[in-house]
């Protein structure tokens, strides 16, 4: 296996139209190498797509796209996540042994990296979340003293009535707590919040 790059053409284009096309066919059958990487999280080297007896049907079909030998290294991430590389070869044998070494340590350093990538989605996600509960936390504070100062009622009470027009009206909690602190001329709280 070699690396290289190739400028994006027509012919690029039809290339990676041709992979996917082979990756669907996979899906197709349900089975094939590349999905058997994900389950096994394990190298699968198919040698010769003519010779090989596993995926029988798979293989049979993309022999006539003109792949000879097909090589499928798994991706670790976490979380049960699963995924692997799927190269292609037109030549029979086309994966030496040092090949599948390159492509496998090649996937591992990409696995750090995709890992790394996860996280920093993940904490993404979870920041804006924790700021949107914050903010509606905030409103939902706020108006709860507005109600606590208008009925002369406990903090229960005030949060009590807040849910309660919030399930007569049917509408979410946080929206009825920043109509009651715009009803008295009060523009939306804003909250601070660093992740």
């Amino acid at each position: 296996m070699s690396a290289r790059t190739t400028p994006r053409s027509d012919a690029g284009t039809r290339a990676d139209a041709g992979r996917e096309a082979l990756d669907e066919l996979q899906y197709l059958f349900a089975d094939g190498p590349c999905l058997t990487a994900c389950k096994t999280q394990e190298t699968v080297h198919v040698a010769d797509v003519a010779t090989d007896e596993r995926w029988e049907g798979y293989l049979s079909r993309v022999a006539e796209h003109g792949v000879r030998s097909i090589l499928a290294v798994p991706i670790s991430l976490e979380a049960g996540a699963r995924a692997a590389l799927n190269v292609y070869s037109t030549e029979q044998g086309g994966f030496h042994p040092d090949a599948i070494t390159t492509a496998e340590t090649f996937v591992a350093q990409t696995s750090k990296a995709l890992m790394l990538s996860v996280r920093l989605a993940q904490r993404s996600e979870s920041a804006a979340s924790l700021k949107t509960a914050m903010e509606s936390r905030t409103a939902i504070d706020i108006a709860i003293g507005i109600i606590m100062a208008q009925n002369r009622c406990t903090q229960m009470e005030a949060f009590s009535i807040l849910k309660s027009v919030s399930s007569g009206r049917n509408e979410k909690l946080r929206d009825i707590a920043a109509s009651v602190v715009a009803s008295i001329g009060q523009a939306e709280p804003e909250t601070h919040f660093d992740p």
